[in-house]
């Protein structure tokens, strides 16, 4: 099986060629599928359709590839979603598979990896973080654990979020006492830390309980995070009354803390079900054209979270057929737990038990409740689905309404779709870095930040303009690459056509200055459809007085209250944040930068002979030639080249 990914090449633009708008350009899609099909196998496997730019369009599984893309040779009942998809349709690549199972797990890698336009798409990827009890030392440590499990142990989870990680390790030290601290810290330590003192950690590293006792704090944390906590909090409760029979008020205490903390966790899971101790919960709510997902995670009968997901699909697309293409992305780099609910009967169920037990190693059911305590969990999911869509779509009117503003604002023909703002910061001209953020009708897309390391060798220090310039111009001229010089064509879904990375607006931070300098570039690469404004601070950099500047008429401020304002001023705030950030980035990794390490010719002995011979770098920086000359192990050219980079050369040369 070869899953290896490439394009097509790519072909001439056909002009009668798009979404289903002419009758041969329908025909011309549906032939060349047609002409595939009687190729293909009646087999497992994978497929992939393009377009004329070699941009891939979709990748859909079959038990039997030619039965399946047979499908596509008709055009006869599709939607129009399908209909644009044939339509756009000039290549297809296929990829055979031993069982219908491996088709599933390949579709889902290849979508989350290549992300083509006419698949549903997860938005958010990221990891999620777990509990570790570590088990390659003789004193386990607890800790928050995100990404692959490299270390030795018992991993927990997965829980929602670092927030709820944390509140569970800060229950967990109350309750068991288990140590936190790093294994270097761990063997340095002569004393017993804070923790210790207040009561959160059991001091192993001084010897403050033994090897066994510790072993019995590991064991009843252990039986907790496995779901048996009410074995461990009857034992406390026995040890408890064992202590204050004894007069043992002190130990006794001890003990009582502990129950407390257990029941402090326990308290805050939210829904804690009975009957079910280990499943993820899908619960799947549609609503103007958009689609929310809840997940909840329950392990060790309690529930560690919920995360919600809006995925990426067509307006058209059923909802329990987005929720079918979501599950197998959202398992494709997880572990399953024994039990998966769902709130719809999606298509492939059967097929994603199959995966996910091939996946786990062991059972996997999937099913939809239709009863008792588990249709009440999907349920509670399906209420948090409903309104989290329905405060995302408040959301999304407010920002409409506020896009709409800046349109009325700034003279544009409708409300902008991608708004970059651009920021450059630095100290005396030193670390220059320029920020670039991006906003849209979903707000913030902080994936699209990009950030800029100033190169221009030749600008005088603090030089803003031409910061400015070089930021611009790499920019504009990068996109102008990436879009072959034809990103202002209108054709395909808006969200995923070539020229959605195009800005429909472009702020800048400054006054009249820096915005001749951003009109200087666009004019120079020939770009006349994006709109540029400058924003200038207010006097005294008073926010709500700020200044707006434009080409093709007087610079004009905004009434104090005015919301647009108020959103302007988020945009450029949140450009200054991620300049500010980005600069500090460069100037702390800067800091530990050896100036060693940009001569030519010197490697790590040289390096460590020029190092004990001066004592440091600004030694070495400061030495004549033949004091260089003088350091063995350094040779005659060796000598001059550093001391023609940290001198200069009369030649020009460094």
């Amino acid at each position: 099986m070869d899953d290896t990914e490439h394009k097509p090449a790519k072909q001439p633009a056909n002009p009668e060629t798009g979404a289903g708008r002419h009758g041969r350009a329908d025909s011309a899609g549906v032939a060349l599928i047609a002409a595939k099909v009687r190729t293909l196998p009646d087999s497992p496997g994978v497929y992939r359709m393009y377009d004329t730019d070699g941009e891939l369009l979709y990748v859909g599984k079959a038990r039997s590839l030619k039965k399946r893309v047979a499908s596509y040779t008709k055009l006869a009942g599709q939607t129009n979603r399908i209909a644009r998809m044939i339509a756009a349709t000039v290549q297809m690549e296929f990829i055979t598979t031993a069982t219908e199972t491996d088709a599933l797990l390949l579709e889902a890698n290849l979508i989350k990896r290549l992300k083509p336009r006419y698949n549903v798409l997860m938005r958010d990827d990221k990891s999620f973080p777990h509990i570790l009890l570590t088990g390659d030392h003789e004193f386990p440590q607890v800790l928050k654990h995100r990404g692959a499990r490299t270390r030795h142990g018992d991993y927990y989870g997965p829980f929602a979020s670092a927030g709820a990680v944390n509140a569970t390790l800060n229950a967990l030290q109350k309750a068991f006492l288990l140590r936190s601290c790093t294994d270097s810290v761990f063997e340095s330590r002569t004393r017993p830390c804070l923790l210790f003192q207040i009561k959160r950690c059991s001091a192993p590293c001084t010897g403050a309980i033994s090897a066994e006792a510790y072993a019995e704090l590991v064991a009843e944390a252990r039986d907790f995070l496995k779901g048996r906590s009410r074995k461990t909090q009857q034992q406390l409760v026995r040890l408890m009354d064992e202590a204050a029979a004894n007069l043992d008020y002190e130990g006794a205490t001890v003990f009582r803390d502990r129950i407390r903390a257990l029941t402090q966790i326990q308290q805050h899971q939210g829904i804690n079900p009975e009957t079910v101790t280990e499943a993820d919960i899908f619960s799947a709510w549609a609503e103007g054209g958009q689609t929310c997902i809840q997940v909840f995670f329950i392990r060790a009968g309690q529930n560690w979270g919920n995360r919600a997901y809006f995925p990426r699909h067509d307006r058209e697309l059923p909802t329990e057929d987005v929720l079918d293409a979501f599950l197998a992305q959202f398992y494709e780099d997880r572990h399953p737990p024994r039990l998966v609910l769902l709130s719809h009967d999606v298509p492939g169920k059967a097929l994603l038990a199959e995966a996910l037990s091939i996946r786990a190693g062991r059972k996997v059911a999937v099913g939809v409740p239709r009863r008792g305590e588990k249709r009440e969990l999907v349920d509670h999911a399906l209420t948090n689905a409903r309104e989290a869509l329905g405060r995302r779509l408040a959301e999304s009117s407010t920002q409409r309404k506020l896009l709409e503003g800046v349109a009325e604002v700034f003279g544009l023909e409708q409300a902008p779709e991608r708004i970059e703002v651009y920021d450059n910061s630095h100290i005396q001209g030193t670390k220059a870095v320029g920020g670039m953020i991006v906003a849209g009708p979903e707000g913030f897309m902080k994936s699209q930040y990009r950030k800029f390391n100033i190169k221009g060798a030749d600008m005088a220090a603090g030089d803003d303009y031409a910061m400015m310039r070089e930021v611009l111009t790499r920019r504009f001229t990068r996109l102008m690459k990436e879009n072959a010089g034809d990103g202002f064509e209108d054709d395909g879904p808006e969200e995923t056509r070539p020229e959605a990375a195009w800005p429909d607006l472009i702020l800048i931070d400054g006054g009249a200055g820096q915005l001749k300098v951003a009109l200087e570039v666009l004019h120079e690469l020939g770009i006349d459809r994006v709109t540029a404004v400058g924003v200038a601070k207010g006097p005294e950099r008073d926010a709500g007085r700020e200044r707006f500047f434009m080409a093709d008429r007087r610079d004009f401020m905004l009434e104090p209250r005015n919301p647009v304002l108020y959103y302007l001023q988020r945009l450029r705030d949140e450009a200054h944040r991620f300049a500010i950030g980005s600069h500090r980035a460069r100037r702390s990794k800067a800091i530990i930068v050896n100036p060693l390490d940009e001569v030519p010719g010197v490697g790590p002995g040289r390096k460590r002979a020029l190092l004990k011979h001066f004592g440091s770098a600004r030694a070495v920086a400061r030495a004549g030639l033949a004091d260089l000359e003088s350091v063995e192990g350094i040779s005659t050219v060796v000598a001059r080249a550093v001391y023609d980079h940290f001198h200069g050369n009369p030649d020009g040369t460094a």
